[in-house]
């Protein structure tokens, strides 16, 4: 059996590549944009044509590469991402098995009236916009057997809370740290969906090395009625924070706030936009883009349930507070007025 994964060197494809490595099986062919440990062949997809080492005769494509911005534009999104996936359909035969990393988020509430909804026809961002594209254009133009793994916001493995990169959902911890998130924007009781990256690269795995589905098959890793609660999770990372800062001398953090999101677009919003600081005004644009993932309305309905998410949300935030002491150990700074302009 040939695999190739690409992505090698991401959050999920560097945890998906370390486990086939360990599984009793073949050793798969690894690609990544640039040179990497444990990439075995760079390739710059959408920029370069495949090297000769990568044409012809995968039984297994395992696609993780993507860019995750939110930021990205509609046009930079369909380049990173679309292009990416239909150039990686060029390498797949009738017989090979797409396992196809997308997001939870493609199967999320639309509104068109969102901030930029209408440019990604109601998806919150260049990002989900563009995988929920990619599940389109990997339902109609491969030929062969196709799965799809759909996680929701990504942290480190259950045990101990490693992880290739501290990205995503941990600028909300290095935020609550500094003072940059006086508040969280949100309801409190809404669902805050979360899955360790291991469970996540053992769905991959598993799709990878099993029997290919008659028919395409979606595997959504979740903890659907379990899922945390935004005022649980919030609770969580202060606590854990707290602990680390508690064994090392520092003062303890205060846990924010909670505002609803309607009385924040209404009250709050305008007045920041008058009285903070750019660097302050930054962090809240950016913290107000985690709002529709981290207190979600309904929960997902998982195929592979994620259990006991507080305890891998404890486990990720020890992890990074360790990898990353001056951001968890720093005194936190309040928000400061600085007038209207």
């Amino acid at each position: 059996m040939r695999i190739l994964v690409t992505g090698a060197s991401g959050v999920i494809g560097s945890e998906v590549t370390a486990r086939l490595g360990l599984a009793a099986g073949p050793v798969p062919v690894t690609t990544a944009r640039r040179p990497a440990a444990g990439v075995a062949v760079p390739w710059d997809i959408g920029r370069q044509p495949a090297p000769p080492r990568l044409t012809g005769g995968w039984d297994v494509i395992v696609h993780t590469a993507a860019s995750t911005r939110w930021t990205l534009t509609r046009a930079e999104a369909a380049d990173a991402n679309v292009t990416t996936l239909r150039e990686v359909l060029g390498l797949a035969g009738p017989d090979t098995h797409l396992v196809h990393l997308s997001t939870a988020y493609v199967a999320g509430g639309r509104n068109a009236s969102d901030l930029r909804g209408a440019e990604f026809e109601g998806y919150r961002n260049g990002y989900e916009w563009s995988k929920a594209v990619c599940e389109e254009v990997a339902g109609t133009e491969h030929r062969g057997p196709l799965t799809i793994v759909r996680p929701p916001l990504v942290v480190g493995r259950r045990a101990d809370g490693r992880i290739a990169r501290f990205s995503g959902p941990y600028t909300l911890f290095s935020a609550l740290v500094s003072g940059l998130a006086a508040v969280v924007i949100g309801d409190p009781d809404g669902y805050a969906e979360i899955a360790p990256v291991d469970e996540v690269a053992e769905a991959v795995v598993s799709a990878a090395l099993g029997a290919p589905p008659a028919a395409p098959c979606t595997e959504v890793v979740a903890a659907g009625r379990d899922s945390l609660r935004l005022s649980t999770m919030v609770d969580i990372v202060c606590r854990t924070v707290n602990e680390y800062r508690a064994a090392h001398g520092a003062e303890p953090i205060a846990t924010p706030p909670t505002v609803p999101t309607d009385s924040w677009d209404r009250f709050y919003l305008p007045l920041t936009r008058q009285w903070l600081s750019p660097m302050q005004q930054q962090a809240v644009d950016l913290l107000a883009m985690f709002q529709s993932y981290t207190s979600m309305a309904e929960p997902f309905e998982p195929t592979r349930p994620v259990r006991d998410p507080g305890a891998v949300v404890a486990a990720s935030v020890a992890r990074w507070a360790a990898g990353k002491p001056r951001q968890a150990l720093a005194t936190p700074t309040p928000w400061t007025l600085v007038g209207p302009g």
